[in-house]
């Protein structure tokens, strides 16, 4: 296919949608809000100067800027259940906007809310929003169908239910929520919930997902932000006909691991979390770096070549980039106090401010500005190690899934980076220690976690020349 024509094909879903009826495009909006990090999508929908928002994440200002840029008035804010992987500023948005906030009575909601459940409907201005019970991906997943004003099908909010090119994984609400269920039996559900009230759908309809790809809430999503009924019905692995054991079998089979904090999000979003700002402000600035209570891990957020020229003793790694809140949820447990640093003031605000996405500001003992440390990284030698690879305890930092089908040195030592903190004491330290991964940026994380847990060892990062050792794609 020719390069002009494949960017037809990947626009022609919103195209068709908007051509199909110009009047009704006029009588509403929708709006998405997309966060890069955690791969989140959140939406605003305006018609006859009202909004509703479903799903939003933490900072409620993108909300209300959007509110005051088109002089429409927050009215409704939508839950399609308490997500795992960020957490929303429903509660927030309702104390500042006096919005209602609506979700599944299943959810045992904490905060102020009415209930919306399968066939209920919201008045938006001109046209009606429906709930449709999705379960599967949790036991309280609602959809959301978008009715125009003619009270046609016009686009479905699916939450975690359904993604483009994937759906939702159904092994989060085990230990955690109001209502949970074993893994299996909620694919079950999802088997269910896909065909009895998605797939049944018109094929014009507008999918409208809480995620995209990169988000550890599915498996396989597609790069698109938005799709149709009917190009996932042709092209979604899930969709097809599968009987309901074959389904739960692929759905269940190498789902990605399960970051520590989502248990945590579950909770607070149930709860409803306070005040973005208020609960940033409170936190402490730490005059000098070195001042600060032994026990209490450092998280330095700066680029691994400065953090290797010199950092705190026994301090953590975590450079901000694109998966920096699921790293820092992974590696930090719920309510653990820790430290944050970074290189400027206005870094160090970026970073609690990416902490906060996942709840985690409260957790900040307290905050610095670093430029140096005491302590230098040992520099990876790769002369000496390709001429005397049994000298090193080689630990492969990559997922099962990765190592299994990319193995690349025979005598290596797989343990997951979200494993690794809890598992130091399968490492032998009576040799140099040569940690990678795939690229380099989860061996900077895995590295300075062995360095500051073995403190004698000498821990080494074969950060991306890990590249050299790897055919080209």
């Amino acid at each position: 296919m020719l390069p002009k024509y494949k960017f037809l094909h990947k626009h022609f879903i919103y195209l068709c949608a908007v051509v199909r009826d110009i009047e009704t495009f006029l009588h509403m909006n929708v709006h998405q809000f997309y966060d890069e990090g955690l791969a989140h999508a959140a939406y605003a929908i305006t018609s006859g100067g009202t909004i509703a928002l479903i799903d939003p994440g933490r900072d409620p200002r993108p909300y209300l800027d959007f509110a005051d840029k088109h002089g429409a008035r927050i009215a409704v804010i939508i839950e399609t259940h308490p997500h795992a992987d960020f957490v929303s500023s429903h509660a927030e948005l309702h104390r500042l906007t006096g919005a209602v906030i609506y979700t599944s009575r299943l959810t045992g909601a904490e905060y102020p809310h009415r209930t919306f459940d399968d066939g209920d409907l919201i008045p938006l201005g001109d046209v009606q929003l429906k709930a449709l019970g999705t379960p599967g991906h949790s036991p309280d997943s609602i959809s959301v169908l978008l009715m125009d004003e003619r009270n046609e099908p016009y686009a479905v909010f699916t939450g975690d239910t359904l993604f483009v090119g994937d759906v939702g994984r159904p092994d989060l609400r085990e230990n955690v929520g109001n209502v949970t269920a074993k893994a299996e039996a909620l694919a079950r559900q999802l088997y269910h919930s896909l065909r009895g009230k998605l797939m049944v759908l018109p094929g014009h309809v507008l999918v409208y997902p809480a995620h995209g790809p990169g988000s550890l809430c599915g498996k396989n999503m597609g790069s698109d932000l938005f799709s149709t009924i009917e190009r996932e019905a042709a092209g979604n692995y899930a969709l097809q006909a599968l009987s309901e054991d074959r389904f739960v079998n692929l759905l269940l089979d190498q789902q990605p691991f399960v970051p520590a904090y989502f248990e945590y999000a579950v909770t607070l979003n149930k709860r409803g979390a306070d005040d973005l700002e208020a609960s940033i402000a409170a936190i402490p600035m730490l005059g000098d770096p070195l001042d600060r209570l032994a026990g209490i891990p450092v998280i330095d957020t700066r680029p691994q070549e400065q953090f290797k020229a010199g950092h705190l003793p026994g301090a953590l790694n975590i450079p901000d980039g694109l998966r920096f809140e699921t790293w820092l949820g992974t590696i930090i447990h719920p309510r653990e106090p820790f430290y944050l640093m970074a290189e400027t003031e206005a870094q160090l605000e970026l970073v609690i401010r990416k902490a906060a996405k996942i709840g985690y500001e409260q957790q900040v003992k307290a905050k610095a500005v670093i430029q140096g440390g005491p302590t230098a990284s040992p520099l990876f030698d790769m002369t000496r190690f390709v001429d005397d690879m049994d000298g090193y305890t080689i630990v492969d930092i990559r997922n099962r899934g990765e190592a299994a089908a990319n193995p690349i040195f025979d005598k290596a030592l797989n343990i997951p980076l979200p494993e690794l903190r809890a598992n130091v004491s399968r490492i032998p330290s009576g040799k140099p220690i040569a940690v990678h991964c795939a690229g380099g940026y989860r061996s900077a994380i895995g590295s300075s976690l062995l360095a500051a847990a073995l403190p004698e060892a000498d821990v080494l990062d074969i950060s991306n020349r890990i590249l050299d050792f790897t055919p080209a794609s």
